[in-house]
């Protein structure tokens, strides 16, 4: 190509004159026509107006090269004898012209075309400020006239979009944008948005605007918004598709208007009422969430009582009437009927005739009526005044049993209507008052003293005895002791739901004797429906400690592995003496631990313990110890320490320092550590940064409550290392807890921002969680530091009914201003029916020590060929130092040189990392890029292997 550009650079002088000596020809020619003619008109082929300058009527434009095609500039202009294209400021060669002459009928002047052709590779020989650019230049008699430059590129467009739509969830009406930056390419792609593969035409929807820098935005969100949207852009090239991003549209839960109150529930006296709504205005949608609050509200009601009328006392009788007759009456108000009480029974007035001579009967008085008829009205009177005497001795009685039996009903009702408490019409746990009488108690100091009657305690919550552990803990704790007598009245909120008063008293009697004085157990409030408090603290359960396994290892060396923890120790081939042997054990720290953070110190690592410390090896071995720490020398500074036998902790390296004494390989989960002496060692880490990251795995475990309705969930977020996982898991087995989903990691940043853990989308006819507690909060410093003891958080559900056996809900764990998790919990309460989840990888966990050659994953006698192949110093450096290079070991070299044997702590190294894959391929690549040797290790076989031990193991009489 630069050989084209300079024979062309070099012909470009000649081509300056090229259209010079085209004009001069033509000159020439039109002078001897003059000469010829004498001075008679110019042929036609002759401009009719001398002097006028061309005039572009096509100019040549911007064209793009689209893969190898050339492509052709045109230009147009009258009058013009000559036109040429000028290139980069070269003139191009009149050969590569191609001229049409026309003429124009209106102006009768000439009209000249001419058109180039200009190939992919002229413009990538091209290397200018600017574009590569082709210009016109007309003649005619006047003078020249220059077109505009016309630029000509190369089209492409790449594949990748520098930024793809992301998929949203937004609320209904909430504005929604999605990003989309289309590849780079020449020309400027356009962007086109699609819908579940339908092109969007914004003009026909004025809610979407896809004019703002290719981003798609729709103002308010409709239900119909919701689908697959993928950017799609193209040039004159090729089209490219961005990742389709979903878009969710939900719809959050409204609650509906409140219904009417019902009816009071009892017909006579204090009940309750209620209403509900519905959420169904609108209805969640989409994910959306259900809404906040109480479906249904109860207050209470008084209804009055009927009450029967009953008649007051007779009243005086009235004067004898004209007939021989007088009058009483008496009325219905003792008590008077109310509240549709019945009226009186009887009648409310009497008569009886008059016998004391002054009335008149017939107009005739008495004592001149004949003595038969008077003998007779005499009888009959006497026989009407025996009768009305009766009943009128009748109706007293009734009235006395009446007014007792109103007045022993209303004394009755009283204590029956004022024990309700209104606060158990909402179904809620009641307070239960215990009070105590003091009788003759041994234990007081000075029995002269008088006791105090009226002790009580109060408990909130419903008391819970269905398990063996709460059993003990209410009848032996000093809560009842040493109390002689303790008489409960337990008002039932059931039965006051229902109407009834029922009372209950229940008396406990302790034993005989006294409580143990070294016990000690203090409560204040009883949680039955979460028994871990009482568990944590009794002193009498067990704990452990620490975690400790041993082997016995020789000179031929072997691995040590704590199961499940991450933790295990190598010991090299020929470290120990021959015919020596030693029981090596490893020990795990999991009490309060003894390294005391100073500032803003952070403990990453268990506290692991290796020994016997008087045991002296003479090649490093290789301790490896997990580590929760995000690894970066720009947020952590990390330190490797080791406690003396004092018990204090001294800081043995910096793992970015140089140092000759020990050597520290930090991989993303674990540390390598080469050291010559055993003792306890633990890393700890100082954050630079806020953007200091520590990992933390949180998990969630269930189990049943006490009660059978109820189901806990405890939440634990601990350090990213096996061994606290492996503590978790220990204590839950002992609780009956089960794992219901996988781990996860979560990344907590040291930005001073607490942890916030919370219980969403819980099936809300199904399941409900006590209010006020759907979400816990965990200050920072306890989540930061808080490597003493698992953190756990504890949420208890309660079932609707027994019937329900499944719970699915998300359980929610994220940092304020930073990362977050979703565990989704979907599993049955039962556990004949619940899916088991692994809690380790049982990788490890099957030989805790291995010894001799089995033990490691390079056979001893390619590893002693690699050895004295990489330890022998090399004129173009392909020895240790770049076997180490090779296996990414660039720092502090300096360490393996000063080992007797470079290659061989450098291999050891490579074994602590790979204690569990056993990547030979990875080892085979790196020594075949070196070139110092040709043996494939992926390719032996495992009988050779097992043949090249055997062998071995028969030189050294194993």
């Amino acid at each position: 190509m630069r050989r084209a550009a300079a024979a062309r650079g070099g012909a470009g002088g000649a081509r300056r004159w090229l259209p010079w000596l085209g004009l001069c020809f033509w000159a020439a020619g039109a002078a001897a026509a003059r000469g010829t003619d004498n001075g008679e008109v110019l042929p036609e082929s002759i401009p009719s107006a001398p002097g006028t300058l061309p005039h572009f009527i096509e100019e040549p434009g911007d064209a793009y090269i689209i893969k190898s095609n050339p492509i052709a500039l045109r230009c147009k202009a009258r009058p013009a004898m000559q036109i040429f294209f000028k290139c980069n400021g070269e003139w191009v060669h009149q050969n590569e012209h191609v001229s049409e002459e026309s003429l124009d009928e209106s102006s009768g002047l000439k009209v000249r075309e001419v058109f180039i052709n200009v190939t992919r590779q002229q413009v990538e020989d091209f290397h200018g400020p600017e574009d590569y650019w082709c210009q016109c230049v007309a003649w005619s008699h006047l003078g020249t006239s220059k077109s505009r430059k016309a630029s000509v590129r190369i089209a492409y467009l790449r594949k990748n979009f520098e930024q793809d739509p992301q998929g949203r969830e937004v609320p209904i009406e909430g504005m929604i944008v999605l990003h989309c930056r289309p590849p780079e390419g020449v020309p400027a792609a356009e962007v086109e948005w699609l819908k579940n593969e339908e092109p969007i035409d914004s003009e026909q929807d004025e809610n979407i605007d896809t004019r703002a820098d290719h981003n798609l935005i729709i103002r308010q969100a409709r239900l119909s918004d919701s689908g697959n949207y993928t950017c799609m852009a193209a040039n004159i090239v090729a089209k490219r598709r961005s990742l389709s991003a979903t878009v969710v549209v939900y719809v959050n839960g409204g609650w509906s208007s409140w219904t009417e109150w019902s009816a009071c529930n009892v017909r006579c006296g204090r009940g309750w009422q209620k209403r509900s709504r519905t959420c169904t205005n609108p209805a969640p949608l989409n994910g959306g969430a259900f809404c906040e609050g109480m479906s249904v509200q109860k207050i209470t009601c008084t209804s009055l009582c009927p009450v029967d009328g009953s008649w007051e006392v007779w009243g005086e009788w009235s004067v004898c009437s004209p007939e021989c007759e007088h009058l009483r009456i008496r009325e219905c108000t003792a008590p008077a009927p109310r509240n549709g009480g019945k009226f009186c029974e009887g009648l409310s007035q009497e008569s009886e005739n008059c016998t004391d001579g002054l009335c008149v009967l017939d107009k005739k008085p008495l004592h001149e009526i004949k003595p038969q008829r008077w003998s007779r009205r005499g009888i009959e009177n006497a026989s009407d005044i025996a009768l009305y005497s009766g009943l009128g001795a009748a109706v007293v009685a009734v009235t006395v049993l009446v007014v007792g039996i109103t007045l022993y009903r209303r004394s009755q009702s009283d204590y029956g209507v004022d024990v309700i408490d209104s606060s158990a019409l909402t179904g809620g746990f009641q307070t239960f008052n215990f009070k105590t009488v003091h009788q003759g108690n041994s234990l007081l100091l000075n029995s002269s003293m008088q006791p105090d009657l009226t002790v009580s305690r109060t408990y909130s919550g419903p008391i819970c005895l269905q398990d063996p552990l709460d059993k003990e803990l209410m009848t032996e704790s000093s809560l009842f002791n040493p109390l002689s007598d303790i008489r409960v009245k337990v008002q039932s909120s059931f039965m006051v739901s229902l109407g009834v008063s029922e009372r209950a008293e229940y008396d406990g009697k302790h034993r005989s004797g006294t409580f143990p004085h070294g016990n000690n157990r203090s409560f204040t409030t009883v949680h039955p429906r979460n028994k871990t408090p009482y568990v944590q603290n009794l002193s009498s359960l067990p704990t452990r400690t620490e975690l400790r396994t041993t082997g016995v290892f020789g000179h031929l060396g072997g691995r040590l592995v704590m199961p499940n923890t991450g933790v295990s120790l190598l010991i090299p081939h020929g470290a120990i003496p021959e015919e020596d042997s030693w029981e090596i054990y490893m020990s795990i720290n999991q009490g309060e631990p003894s390294l005391q953070s100073d500032g803003s110190e952070v403990l990453l690592s268990p506290e692991v313990t290796c020994g016997p410390p008087d045991m002296i090896v003479t090649t490093p071995f290789a301790l490896t110890i997990p580590h929760c720490a995000d690894v970066s020398s720009e947020h952590w500074n990390i330190h490797l320490k080791k406690r003396t036998q004092q018990g204090k902790w001294e800081e043995v390296m910096s793992v970015e320092d140089e140092s000759t004494s020990c050597y520290c390989l930090l991989d993303p989960f674990a540390c390598h550590v080469l050291l010559d002496s055993f003792g306890t060692y633990a890393l700890t880490g100082e954050p630079i940064t806020d953007c200091a990251v520590k990992h933390l795995k949180v998990a969630v475990f269930g189990c049943m409550s006490c009660n059978s309705l109820d189901y806990n969930l405890r939440v634990y977020c601990v350090d990213n290392t096996p061994c606290a996982f492996q503590e978790v898991v220990s204590d839950e087995r002992h609780q009956g807890g089960q794992l219901l989903e996988e781990p996860k990691l979560l990344h907590f940043k040291g930005n001073t921002f607490s942890l916030q853990i919370s219980v969403l989308d819980i099936p809300p006819f199904l399941w409900r969680i006590k209010p006020f507690t759907a979400c816990q909060e965990v200050p920072f410093s306890r989540v930061w530091c808080g490597n003493r003891q698992p953190l756990h958080c504890a949420f208890s559900l309660e079932r609707y009914t027994p019937t329900t056996t499944q719970l699915s809900c998300k359980i929610c764990i994220r940092q304020l201003k930073g990362h977050e998790q979703i565990l989704q919990v979907q599993t049955s309460i039962l556990e004949n029916e619940r899916e088991t989840i692994t809690f380790f990888a049982q990788e490890d966990s099957t030989f805790p020590a291995q010894t001799g050659p089995k033990a490691f994953k390079i056979p001893y006698s390619i590893r002693q060929r690699i050895c004295a192949t990489f330890d022998t110093p090399n004129a173009k450096g392909k020895d240790w130092q770049m076997l180490a290079q090779k296996n990414s070991i660039n720092r502090n070299l300096s360490y393996f040189a000063t080992q007797s044997s470079p290659s061989a702590v450098i291999l050891n190294l490579w074994e602590a990392r790979h204690q569990h894959d056993g990547d030979l391929d990875s080892l085979a690549c790196a020594l075949e890029e070196i070139g110092r040797t040709h043996t494939k290790l992926s390719n032996i076989k495992e009988s050779q292997l097992d043949e090249a031990d055997l062998s071995y193991s028969r030189q050294n009489g194993l």
